[in-house]
């Protein structure tokens, strides 16, 4: 049996962690070849986006993962999931009882990979650096219950929120409040191009060609002090065309481990023990996959036409006839794992009924069929995308209360033209950069959003958002968390559609594969080892 599965918590306390099958968590060697990763994920500088590995910018999972690798951050999410820990940080913690104070202390020692000191100065630049910048990605809004910084000596940083927000924590786990060197990195202006540094437990160098990254050389970082144990040298992390081509190269050997995004076939082959070389291992994923709007768009500004695909769209036939095990339907933004979620879509709008969507367009005086183009993206979730859209396109137009177009397009074009409202209807997915409810719809919903999307809820945005965020205790959070999933279900400005799991494939003689992702979908390439074939 070459099928491993791996269950662990995607949120603290939720499951128990249980691993079946052996050899997938023992601590690799530190000497030995390099290994290889493969990917599909594409890494492009553009006329739109010069600067895509940019802690100020970079803003999807992947060039995070090369991020999380090489720039260190005062929290970090631990491989076993639960509460951020101290990483860069000896310690962090809030200093009031109203969540507002959030003091945290330096480990003694800290350096950049250059040897220059890393200070609390450092902190300061690099946080202020990236609200100053506000990058039209929209990663800074994590970081927008920041008020002031401030500094005391060169090891202690006292952060004073506008707001209460017990998520903080999380926030200064991700790479947008990444420690970077002044030396490297202005104040004011994004650093163009594919040079990475920074302290964590790696350094970068990228092999390009043209505008594009084709590979990735990460080396143990001598200097790198920290929460995490590196158990290997050297990785390299390779870029593929396609998930064919990426599992080629693994039957091969020239890969020794494949990330995402694997087709739903080949999960579904290597899921069947077919090969007595490579192992796949399965583990709870909170990655979401959702149609999302234009609101201001003359095809979809009507809240009843968005209303009227909601009612029809069938996410059971989707889910079975491209992800079959590998995904379930989601009913809201909120995973149905992570504390706070409510089926807030399924309990307005049901089963799917072409006669409740009639009705809901009737009532409004909308002439059918209306007329809508599907944008996705077809290079950045995977091949299944475009047939994923095809099921999509034929529901509606079954329905015939659509005419329904799809388009694919790459994701160096397709993130920039729906961030300037170039498409009324596309298709994205999330991958947490916490895994919290808030992280699922706070950067949809709250004030410059990352989908650049016009809509806008004050009773979101003023009173529930913020009421959330004082509950230290999430499930305490529950009923205000509730209150927007269903104001969403009902003026849907985004509509999901799935959750899925996430895979990792390896080479039989590479340790540490159960942890080289966690639930965020965090890449974790210091636990990969390499160990004895068998």
């Amino acid at each position: 049996m070459n099928r491993k599965i791996l269950v662990l918590p995607a949120v603290a306390g939720l499951l128990t962690p249980v691993l079946a099958a052996c050899g997938t968590s023992d601590s690799g060697s530190n000497s030995g070849d390099a290994i290889v990763v493969g990917t599909t994920d594409r890494f492009t500088a553009t006329a739109d986006a010069p600067a895509p590995l940019d802690p100020a910018y970079a803003y999807d999972v992947g060039t995070w993962n090369i991020l999380r690798q090489t720039v260190q951050t005062l929290m970090a999410q631990p491989k076993g999931e639960g509460d951020p820990t101290p990483d860069a940080a000896e310690s962090c913690t809030f200093t009031d009882s109203g969540s507002e104070r959030y003091a945290c202390k330096l480990r003694e020692g800290l350096k950049f990979a250059s040897g220059d000191p890393v200070t609390a100065a450092d902190v300061k630049f690099s946080i202020e650096r990236a609200l100053r910048i506000d990058a039209d990605s929209g990663v800074a809004a994590l970081l927008n219950t920041i008020d002031t910084i401030e500094t005391q000596g060169d090891r202690e940083v006292v952060f004073h929120l506008k707001t209460a927000d017990a998520t903080f924590p999380y926030k200064l786990s991700t790479p947008v409040a990444g420690i970077v060197n002044p030396k490297d990195y202005q104040k004011d202006k994004l650093r163009d191009g594919f040079d990475v540094d920074g302290s964590g437990p790696y350094t970068f160098k990228a092999d390009v060609k043209g505008d594009t990254i084709a590979s990735a050389t990460f080396t143990k970082n001598p200097s790198y002090k920290g929460s995490v144990t590196v158990n290997n040298d050297e990785v390299v992390l390779r870029a593929y065309d396609n998930a064919d081509a990426m599992g080629t190269a693994i039957d091969k050997g020239d890969v020794d481990v494949m990330t995402r995004t694997m087709s739903p076939a080949q999960i579904q082959k290597l899921d069947g023990g077919t090969s007595d070389s490579v192992d796949l291992v399965d583990m709870p994923g909170l990655e979401i996959r959702y149609l999302a709007f234009n609101t201001t768009a003359s095809t979809v500004k009507s809240k009843a036409v968005r209303q009227a695909m909601a009612q029809i769209i069938n996410r059971g036939e989707l889910v079975a006839k491209v992800y079959g095990t590998q995904a379930e339907p989601l009913y809201s933004l909120v995973p149905a794992t992570v504390t706070g979620h409510s089926n807030s879509f399924f309990n307005k709008y049901g089963n799917p009924s072409v006669d409740k969507a009639k009705n809901l367009l009737g009532k409004v005086g909308i002439t059918t069929p209306v007329k809508l183009t599907l944008h996705y993206t077809t290079d950045h979730y995977g091949s299944a995308t475009k047939q994923e859209f095809e099921i999509l396109q034929k529901q509606l137009n079954n329905s015939g209360l659509f005419d329904v177009s799809i388009k694919g397009h790459p994701w160096a074009t397709f993130r920039p033209a729906e961030q300037k409202g170039q498409y009324d209807v596309y298709g994205m997915g999330w991958f947490p950069d916490f895994p919290d409810a808030d992280n699922f719809l706070a950067p949809f919903l709250d004030k410059d959003n990352f989908l650049g999307s016009p809509y806008s809820n004050n009773t979101i945005q003023r009173s529930l958002i913020p009421q959330s965020r004082r509950e230290a205790d999430r499930i305490g959070a529950s009923n205000s968390l509730t209150e927007i999933q269903d104001i969403v279900a009902e003026d849907v400005p985004v509509l999901p559609l799935w959750q899925g799991k996430q895979y990792v494939a390896a080479r039989n003689d590479i340790t540490g594969v159960a942890y080289a992702l966690n639930s965020s979908s965090t890449l974790q390439l210091w636990e990969l080892g390499r160990g004895v074939s068998g």
